[in-house]
């Protein structure tokens, strides 16, 4: 039998289904729980704090795939300057870590 015929077969006629008939629910939700949202919660937070702890000279990488040095901070912004002298102003949350894959932010 399959996964889904046995979550919907239904209790013989004398007995009560109770808490077992929430128990395969339950369990999905533990998974999705300890394998989805607790890493992802888990790398958004190293992101914010890699975020609040950047500091003039850091070498960083926009999501856009710009790389450059960190010349000036503000409270919402960088200020990026790339090889060629060039200064690019960036959010903050366009910033993330060197070892991160830039298409594998979210």
């Amino acid at each position: 039998m399959n996964l889904l015929s046995i979550l919907l077969m239904t209790p013989p006629e004398g007995e009560q289904g109770g808490i077992m008939s929430f128990l395969p629910l339950i369990l999905v939700v533990v998974v999705f729980y300890f394998f989805f949202i607790r890493p992802q919660m888990k790398k958004s937070k190293e992101q914010k704090k890699f975020r609040e702890e950047l500091k003039k000279g850091d070498t960083v990488l926009t999501l856009g795939g710009i790389m450059g040095k960190v010349s000036k901070i503000d409270e919402e912004s960088v200020i990026i300057e790339t090889e060629g002298q060039t200064k690019i102003k960036v959010v903050r949350s366009a910033i993330v870590p060197q070892d991160t894959p830039v298409g594998q932010t979210k």
